[in-house]
């Protein structure tokens, strides 16, 4: 009698299940149908955007993908993304969970990827006024005709040289890491000041490290079996930036220099020893 229950029960669940899966089906954007725990993760290729755009031509400017375990939209198109970014920023505003933004940067705080909420909010605010506003610009505008003065020069140097092979799109991309250098810890920093892997090449790993796909995010279970080695790898960047940033810290508070232009460090001690109230959110350095 026990089992004639169980299967009766076995039914009503598998009924009701089915119900809640085309109930919510429906509201979901057409997409490609996936296998079960890796999704369509196999329908991305090497070009991924070329494959996404393959697919939205088929299913449309909002599709739903599931890579992994994890439900995705994909928008292809202005109209769409007006939508999500700017009708309805909101409701989209906090980023899911990311391995390499957890290790990367410290348990996923910064900006880019940190929830959405009142410390999101400060640190958005801090930097739109102490960082990007049209005043700090400006008075960083000597910097950056020095700088760009120092490429044209390199440029001019390697040609003078004989050079025959020169990569531009390290240089500018040199170019970019020594202004922000500048603008946000004050001065520019060599290679060997970081990490013997140089500075330049640990925050090109770091970047590669946090767009790479890694299976932990789209199979959140099998994240701590780091099956790709990123995270050890993803661990040892993020314990070299540690030390640099507490040494950058400390060359701050240590400093006596009253005339040099405020750098965004500068701010950011100055607001972690401030008894101001109308942040939502504290700031530490830990």
């Amino acid at each position: 009698m026990v089992w004639i229950w169980a299967t009766i029960g076995l039914l009503v669940l598998v009924q009701i299940l089915q119900a809640w899966w085309k109930k919510n089906k429906k509201r979901l954007p057409p997409g490609p149908r996936g296998f079960p725990v890796f999704g369509s993760l196999h329908l991305l290729g090497d070009l991924p955007y070329r494959d996404l755009h393959r697919l939205a031509r088929k299913y449309g400017d909002i599709m739903q993908l599931q890579l992994g375990l994890v439900p995705t939209i994909v928008v292809s198109s202005p109209q769409a993304a007006e939508l999500f970014l700017k009708t309805h920023d909101l409701v989209f505003a906090t980023r899911p969970p990311h391995e390499g933004a957890k290790h990367l940067s410290f348990g996923q705080r910064n900006l880019s990827f940190v929830e959405y909420g009142s410390y999101w909010c400060d640190i958005r605010k801090m930097c739109t006024l102490e960082l990007l506003s049209n005043h700090k610009i400006n008075s960083f505008k000597s910097m950056r005709k020095e700088e760009v003065a120092l490429f044209i020069e390199s440029i001019q140097e390697a040609a003078n040289n004989g050079h025959v092979a020169f990569d531009l799109s390290d240089r500018v991309s040199s170019l970019s890491v020594d202004m922000s250098c500048r603008m946000v810890l004050g001065k520019k920093y060599r290679d060997e000041e970081l990490d013997e892997r140089g500075f330049k090449s640990l925050i090109k790993e770091g970047m590669q490290l946090a767009a790479a796909p890694n299976l932990g995010d789209y199979i959140p279970c099998i994240a701590p079996l780091d099956l790709q080695g990123f995270t050890k790898r993803m661990k040892a960047v993020n314990k070299a930036f540690d030390n640099f940033f507490e040494k950058i810290i400390d060359e701050h508070l240590q400093s006596k220099d009253e005339d040099r232009t405020k750098d965004f460090v500068d701010v950011m001690v100055g607001i972690m020893g401030s008894t101001d109230t109308t942040r939502k959110t504290p700031f530490t350095d830990g």
